[in-house]
């Protein structure tokens, strides 16, 4: 009988709201209306791009699984940290488990190899545990092993090498003190925003890989607090919730696209990340859904125009807790939470497989922009009256980091007075 260990994928804390431009583009790793040393760390950047399509086609799956899922609830996940997780699990995978959990990430192993792929998420997870000013993202790995259980130094050597893993023995017989162990470990770093992770520990693990995001974005533009007033959202045909619904008037980065009826409009953080609003019409969310993918989101960046509005959003908080292990199934990556599965790289023997994977984030949107700094700019507007866009109807939120071109987190707001 295989013994099994708990994946455990914490993804954490995402706090305020957004900076920059429109992500690079994902077919050149360029956006034509940014700088051109926006390559500024070299030929880490290259590696880096050489996984954006695939970490984008990951994405997009993996939402559309988990909307399949849950289609009428609030959906929020960080694929950049269930991909760089699962790909240092491949490190010590072997045989058809390490292709299924590869191509289950959406690589083509006949256009990459191994070695690129796992030197690609080194550099993505440097780039983005180093971003440029303004933005703050923390992002790494852990794994918890009980004490019996010797991993192969080459695997940790290479895991720590990759993907900045720490590692800590734990003793899971005492599932109480495992959790307690874990869950404050989690807690510290995702800054308080990830509490109790993991609960119901199984005795029986020996051990547990956890991953963690953690996001906090000041609005390149912040809303005012004193403009915030409470208004209606419409949840669906039958529900109406009270939300206190921000607002601002200013020019924005906005696109209507005709195609799938939706509104998209940017906002930008300080520093490199950027989120994406996109308000469907009334009865299109599902066929918003259906056509997310990257080439969909290169359309949306290539047509985004600066447009003088009158901008309401929701401040709510939400966060997601996903059970993964049955859409990576689904998704190919079958064998290693069965008895087939072959983790032999991180042992050296085949007795091991994941028996769970969990998934955690969380989103806080706010009014919040930068302290107060010394420089004042006024913005001089015609009087004519700018149009409204409202969102008071579930909406999608994409957040990317656009020195990557990384999808950072994706999620869909239902009803944004339902925290979890």
């Amino acid at each position: 009988m295989k013994t099994t260990f708990y994946l455990s994928l914490l993804l954490a804390g995402f706090h305020a709201v957004a900076s920059g431009q429109l992500p690079p583009s994902h077919h050149n790793g360029h956006d034509p209306n940014e700088p051109k040393d926006h390559m500024h760390h070299g030929g880490e950047a290259i590696a880096c791009l050489k996984l954006v399509p695939n970490n984008a086609d990951f994405a997009f799956q993996f939402f559309k699984e988990v909307t399949l899922e849950a289609p009428n609830k609030n959906i929020f996940f960080s694929p950049v940290s269930i991909s760089a997780a699962f790909a240092m699990l491949a490190l010590g995978a072997r045989s058809a488990t390490q292709t299924q959990i590869l191509e289950g990430l959406a690589f083509n192993l006949t256009e990459i190899q191994e070695k690129e792929i796992h030197e690609g998420f080194h550099n993505l997870l440097h780039m983005l545990s180093h971003p440029e000013g303004g933005v703050q993202l923390d992002m790494g790995n852990a794994i918890f092993v009980t004490e019996r259980l010797k991993p192969l130094k080459t695997f940790l050597d290479d895991a720590k090498a990759l993907y900045q893993l720490e590692t800590y023995t734990t003793d899971f017989k005492n599932p109480t003190e495992a959790e307690k162990q874990i869950n404050d470990y989690i807690e510290k770093k995702t800054h308080g925003k990830i509490t109790n992770l993991v609960n119901n520990m199984d005795p029986q693990t020996l051990m547990l890989l956890a991953s963690f995001v953690f996001f906090k974005g000041n609005w390149e533009k912040p809303f005012k607090p004193e403009h915030t007033e409470e208004r209606e959202f419409f949840v669906d045909a039958e529900t109406t919730v009270k939300v206190p619904m921000m607002y601002q008037m200013g020019r924005f980065d906005f696109y209507f696209d005709e195609d799938l009826s939706c509104t998209v409009v940017r906002l930008n953080y300080n520093g490199s990340a950027t989120a994406f609003l996109v308000l469907p019409a009334k009865g299109k969310m599902k066929k918003l859904e259906q056509a997310l993918d990257k080439e969909t989101i290169q359309h949306w960046s290539d047509h985004l125009f600066q447009s003088r509005m009158s901008l309401y959003l929701p401040k709510f908080s939400v966060s997601g807790r996903y059970e993964i292990s049955d859409i990576l199934s689904k998704m190919g990556m079958v064998d290693v939470f069965t008895n087939q599965a072959d983790l032999s790289g991180i042992t050296g023997t085949q007795d091991l497989k994941v028996s769970r994977a969990v998934h955690q984030a969380a989103l806080d949107v706010d009014e919040r922009g930068t302290e107060a700094a010394a420089a004042t700019a006024v913005e001089i507007m015609p009087v004519s009256i700018p149009p409204t866009i409202e969102f008071n109807r579930p909406f999608l939120m994409l957040i990317f980091d656009r020195d990557t071109n990384s999808t950072l987190f994706i999620g869909k707001i239902v009803n944004p007075t339902i925290t979890s």
